[in-house]
């Protein structure tokens, strides 16, 4: 004989194990969803450093490294708009998402304002902050145009390289000035 189970059948939820942080209700559950988080995310992070780079700059002494400081900031206001356009392409409103990270990273930066006088080893600082702030970048925008090419959209990723390109160019240089004359000096004033 048998018999037919009268419970009715329901689509089994995955299950979490223990150690497994449980995802908030309005969590990415494509990659669609986790690009545009990513460019919120940033966007908020560009705008941020539009305010830290001037104090930054401000504090420096070494020309070449205020010269690259200003000119990341020109760039800066550039990717911000790249960004906006790359919200238009995707049909969504350009908007920001606190970026953690980014916070983080800027409150470092003050902090080793605090924390060395005024000079070569305070320059020497300012370019250690700015590189973790760079890698940041670079490792934000490599994603998110991996992102925009697994989705098919060229036009994005191609804005999205264009910016990863210049944050690399701005590590590039203040690996320069770091190499050819802050470091030599700050490690003098031992």
């Amino acid at each position: 004989m048998k018999t037919t189970d009268s419970k009715k059948e329901t689509t089994p939820k995955q299950e979490v194990k223990k150690g497994v942080t449980k995802p908030k209700s309005n969590a990415a559950s494509g990659l669609t969803e986790l690009f545009e988080d990513g460019l919120k995310d940033i966007y908020w992070a560009e705008k941020a450093l539009t305010k830290a780079l001037p104090l930054m700059a401000k504090n420096a002494t070494s020309p070449e490294l205020i010269d690259a400081i200003n000119s990341h900031l020109t760039e800066t206001e550039g990717q911000i708009e790249r960004l906006e356009k790359v919200f238009e392409l995707i049909g969504k409103k350009a908007s920001a998402k606190k970026c953690d990270a980014m916070e983080g990273l800027i409150e470092e930066g003050k902090g080793i304002l605090e924390e060395t006088e005024v000079g070569v080893v305070r320059d020497a600082g300012i370019i250690a902050a700015s590189q973790k702030i760079e890698h940041y970048e670079i490792a934000t925008y490599g994603t998110l145009r991996q992102f925009a090419e697994t989705l098919g959209l060229t036009e994005a990723a191609a804005l999205l390289e264009e910016t990863l390109d210049e944050e690399k160019g701005a590590d590039k240089k203040l690996t320069e000035v770091a190499v050819n004359a802050v470091n030599l000096e700050a490690a003098e004033a031992d």
